[in-house]
This record gives structure tokens, C-alpha cells and sequence, in this order.
């Protein structure tokens, strides 16, 4: 669930300021959505690295043929899809790197034989970045392209692709990826079309407090207008494999101090790792995101901490929090709360 502060300097907080500031999101925290943290029982589907994009913050991405690059077929993707709906899951994330190989076509054949396979399961795909290509490369506008999507079975979208809302931050760790106003054009078509989508940030770079502000500010004016972001996901920047790292341009990712300052709502354990995600559900946060049970990104950056965590290990790390846990939909719909 979203909520949004009106003002608060919290990149400005130091020493004992932090722990009022601390105390203040978790009774925010509490008088907007009480003792329940939330969580989804999903699987992530990376189905291809092969990337023309080519970030320098991103580890993950291989040149189309290089050693170590794949493309799953649409098979491979459907059987994913199923192995997660028996093994619980009711939501699958699918998103892939900007791969030549792939045609309009391609994107509209995963949506259409999961959900032929797999009626009931939710999928949430494709982020803006990947409607800009979907779109150009049919030639049509951003809303035929998402109102294609829709039709052949998406259900809602990931908000990434935002990294920093700030053009000149995007030159230095994205060049090639959209600009600022295509992300925010893309995200709102989606919302009017009744699709929902997450909203992101990846901090911890070569960003600044006040690129931080700008992104939570325009993050929170959408929200204001459509009502269709259903989460925000602070993603602390993971550096060890990356080149804009390695080149000397970025600092060594966020420190704990940034990554407590950050305005969470749900907290990335797959960055984090599972004590520091659960220490922040006492900073703010309300929700504990999903299993994943894989997960190739972060860890193609450095991130020690795995690709999935079992329903009773978040459970366990909710109630040792002394919170509340529940099992939810992409949606929030709430499926079963652990007393």
C-alpha cells in the first residue's frame, strides 16, 4: 500500500535526529496501515540478458551473443510460470533485457500462453523501458502498446526502469534508457488504462539528496494524479560487479545510514539481506516484497544474500519484529495472516 508524506528533509538527518526519525516513520507507519506487514508469494523470470542498452550500473546485462548471454524460449518461460503456481505462487514478475532478438511478438506470446497455462496467476511485466521498445518496434503509441499488452494478459507492471527521476544522473549511469519524460508518459498511460504498477528508486550512486527529493517528489505528483502506483520500492544500488563502479564513478552503493533515511514502504531483502530488512520494518516499512524463488540480477552485481526465501523464514522474520504478517496479493488483497 502507498502512502506519501507531505515534506520531510529526511536526507538532512544525523545522530539523534535519526532515531526521531525513525520513530516517526514507524508511527506513520502504524497510524496508516497498522501492525501488518505484508508479503507475496511470486517468482521472478528473467528471461533474457542479452541487452543493446548496455547500463554501467548493471552487472547483470550481456552483449546479444556473448559468452554467458540466453534468451529462454517461450517454453522454458511457461514452465517457470507453472513450477510457481504449484509451488504457491500467485504472481509471476517477468522482465527481460532489451534484446534485438526479441520481436512484439515474443512479448505478446509470454502473456498469452502463461495465461493459457496458467488462468488464474497474476503477472506482472515489463517495464517502461520495455514498453518503449515494444512500442517502437511495432510502431504504434505508447497506449496501443499497453493496451495490446493488456488483451494478451498482462495484469500489472513493475516501475523500474526509474533508477534516478533526474536526466543528468541518467546520462551518467543509463545514456541509453529513456528519459524522464517518457518513464513518467508510459507510467501514466498505464495507470489510465487501469493497469497498476510499483514505483522504484535506485539510489546510492552518484546521486545526491536533492536527486532523491526531485524523485520522491515526482514519484508522489503521479500518485496524486492517478492513484496507480501500489507500492514504492527503495532499491539500494549493489556495486561490487558493475563498471560504474569499477570505473571509479560511483561510490560503493548506499550506506545503512542512506538505506534507513530512505522513505521505505517495502524493503528489499534481496539487497538489504534478511536482518537489515527486518531491523527497517521498524523504520517505515509495511511490506517484506516476495519469495522471488530466483533472482538474477542483484545477484549478477554482488549481492550475497540469494534468490529466494522460503514463506516461513519471512514469516519468521515479521513475527521476531513483533509485526504481524500476511500473505497478500500483487494487489494488496489480503490471502492469509499469520497470527
Amino acid at each position: 500500500m502507498v502512502y506519501f508524506m507531505q515534506k520531510a528533509p529526511v536526507e538532512k538527518a544525523k545522530n539523534l535526529e535519526i532515531t526521531v526519525l525513525t520513530l516517526v516513520a514507524d508511527y506513520l507507519r502504524w497510524r496508516k496501515v497498522g501492525d501488518i506487514v505484508t508479503f507475496v508469494v511470486n517468482r521472478n523470470i528473467n528471461f533474457t540478458n542479452e541487452c543493446i542498452i548496455n547500463c554501467p550500473f548493471c552487472a547483470y546485462s550481456k552483449p546479444p551473443g556473448a559468452p554467458g548471454s540466453y534468451l529462454l524460449s517461450i517454453d522454458e518461460i511457461v514452465k517457470k510460470a507453472i513450477e510457481a503456481w504449484k509451488h504457491g505462487a500467485t504472481e509471476v514478475c517477468i522482465q527481460g533485457a532489451i534484446n534485438p532478438k526479441v520481436n512484439p511478438e515474443f512479448y505478446l506470446k509470454i502473456l498469452k500462453e502463461i495465461k493459457r497455462a496458467v488462468p488464474e496467476i497474476h503477472i506482472h511485466a515489463f517495464s517502461p523501458q520495455e514498453v518503449h521498445y515494444f512500442a517502437t518496434k511495432a510502431n504504434v503509441s505508447y497506449e496501443e502498446a499497453l493496451k495490446m499488452l493488456k488483451e494478451a494478459g498482462l495484469d500489472s507492471m513493475p516501475g523500474t526502469a526509474a533508477e534516478i527521476l533526474d536526466d543528468k544522473v541518467r546520462k551518467i549511469i543509463a545514456p541509453r534508457k529513456i528519459n524522464v519524460e517518457t518513464w513518467i508518459k508510459i507510467i501514466k498511460t498505464a495507470h489510465k488504462l487501469g493497469i497498476p504498477t510499483t514505483s522504484t528508486i535506485m539510489y546510492g550512486h552518484v546521486d545526491t539528496s536533492y536527486h532523491k527529493a526531485k524523485h520522491l517528489n515526482i514519484i508522489r505528483e503521479i500518485q496524486k494524479e492517478t492513484g496507480g502506483f501500489t507500492e514504492f520500492i527503495p532499491l539500494s544500488f549493489i556495486h561490487y560487479n558493475t563498471r560504474l563502479y569499477k570505473s571509479g564513478i560511483a561510490r560503493p552503493g548506499a550506506t545503512g545510514l542512506e538505506d534507513l533515511k530512505m522513505y521505505n514502504i517495502q524493503v528489499s531483502w534481496v539487497k538489504l539481506g534478511p536482518k537489515y530488512a527486518q531491523a527497517l520494518l521498524n523504520a517505515g516499512t509495511n511490506d517484506f516484497g516476495g519469495t522471488l524463488m530466483e533472482e538474477n540480477i542483484s545477484k549478477s552485481a554482488g549481492a550475497p544474500w540469494g534468490e529466494s526465501m522460503p514463506v516461513k523464514t519471512i514469516v519468521k522474520l515479521i513475527k521476531n519484529a513483533g509485526r504481524i504478517p500476511a500473505q497478500r496479493t500483487t494487489t494488496y488483497e489480503i490471502i492469509k495472516i499469520y497470527d
